[in-house]
């Protein structure tokens, strides 16, 4: 397994990243490219394409929020620096922090704006947590296709073109476009990587009871109505130099943003993901069980490329926080009525082949940052003999999740 040489990345991650003969990783590169160029021309730009938007008798913009640092940021941007007015828009997914609805019920009085919540019932989110987590080992699929989908058909009906969302994460994160494409968001990207290649109609399903009409809010609009209302979702980070430690200070000093009031146990970082109690803690579980990494990882990385750690620090936040299996499963699974057990054994079937194997102990191990070269090069031996040893594991994977799936529905029936 290769590890950035930066960044404490590895090759194998949930967005596409590579290296270069250094061996840094392009996320690394796409920050370096970030410090040379002319942010006051960018934001120029971005002042240019909002005049062209700017309406006399509707609102200026959409901006998707969830009530997060980046969310505030962002209304914060377009109201006291543009003078512009947004229509704020929120998917509700349900399982907020304390701290994070407060900070969302209070972005329509500081910023003197309008605002509209859409919260889907709560019995089809515990039914999609569950399915979602079935299908594709991510129970907060639903949240993804929610902001990514919601907010364009609202744009749609209130001919709104212009939505404006915050950093573009695969840019950010993995290096996966330059900063000079000016990526936008569009149906491809929202399909292909939000969304993971699945759509609402993967949602409609007997067993759990869920209906097309269910789903309406998951219905992306047709590429008739995008032309014909001229939709449009740009990126701000595109413009802005993004650096969520001070834009962190700036809301906290100007509207009284909160953090959690609890340290998070798989993440140094006080600050994101405070719209979901398990973002930041059993999902992210999940994300180590598949490609072996997490939010202790991704936040290190982020910082690393900023200056505020070493990457020395940065492998000791990825020893410290990567492994944790959170307590929140506990909730999570009385939530969605499935025990621990039954997690696990999903979960399992989701581990990438490219990063996990079993010991002789029948124990899942992977390389680790902190191994040495010779160490790396041992297991990496150990994993190819595994596999090929095991080659039948990972046919019978899907046939392992239908076993697990009617067992349960057995069990609920019961």
């Amino acid at each position: 397994m290769q590890y950035c040489t930066k960044c404490v990345y590895p090759g194998i991650t949930g967005i596409p990243l590579h290296f270069d003969k250094e061996g840094v990783c392009t996320g690394c590169r796409v920050e370096e490219q970030k410090r040379k160029i002319d942010w006051e021309y960018r934001a120029k730009l971005l002042k240019e394409l909002f005049d062209k938007y700017k309406s006399n008798t509707n609102y200026d913009c959409i901006i998707p929020v969830s009530g997060g640092k980046d969310s505030y940021f962002q209304t914060h941007y377009v109201t006291k620096i543009l003078r512009l007015k947004p229509l704020l828009v929120t998917y509700h997914g349900n399982n907020y922090l304390p701290e994070g609805e407060r900070n969302l019920q209070r972005m329509r009085k500081v910023f003197d704006v309008d605002h509209i919540i859409f919260r889907p019932s709560k019995e089809l989110l515990v039914k999609m947590n569950r399915l979602c987590f079935m299908k594709m080992g991510d129970m907060n699929w639903h949240a993804h296709c929610g902001i990514f989908t919601y907010p364009v058909q609202i744009a749609v009906k209130y001919k709104i073109p212009l939505i404006m969302w915050g950093e573009h994460g695969p840019t950010d994160l993995s290096g996966m476009y330059s900063m000079n494409d000016f990526i936008e968001m569009t149906a491809k990207e929202r399909l292909e990587y939000f969304l993971r290649g699945f759509d609402w109609y993967d949602m409609v399903n007997e067993e759990e009871g869920i209906r097309e009409k269910d789903v309406l809010w998951a219905k992306y609009p047709s590429d008739k109505e995008l032309e014909e209302n001229k939709i449009r979702g740009i990126y701000i980070g595109n413009y802005v130099d993004w650096d969520a430690n001070k834009q962190v200070e700036i809301i906290k000093k100007e509207y009284n943003w909160k953090g959690p009031t609890k340290p998070f146990e798989r993440t140094y970082r006080t600050m994101s993901n405070l719209d979901d109690i398990h973002e930041n803690g059993m999902h992210d579980y999940l994300k180590f069980i598949k490609f072996g990494y997490g939010r202790g990882s991704d936040h290190s990385c982020k910082d690393i490329r900023r200056g505020y750690l070493t990457r020395e620090q940065g492998v000791e936040m990825v020893r410290k926080y990567d492994h944790v299996k959170s307590s929140d499963l506990k909730r999570w699974c009385k939530y969605t009525g499935m025990t621990e057990e039954e997690f696990d054994n999903i979960a399992d079937i989701f581990r990438d082949p490219r990063v996990w194997w079993k010991d002789k102990q029948n124990n899942w191990v992977k390389v680790n940052i902190w191994d040495s070269p010779e160490e790396n090069q041992r297991k990496e031996k150990e994993r190819i003999a595994y596999w090929n040893e095991h080659k039948q594991d990972l046919v019978d994977r899907e046939a392992e999740k239908e076993r697990f799936w009617r067992n349960y529905k057995n069990r609920v029936k019961e």
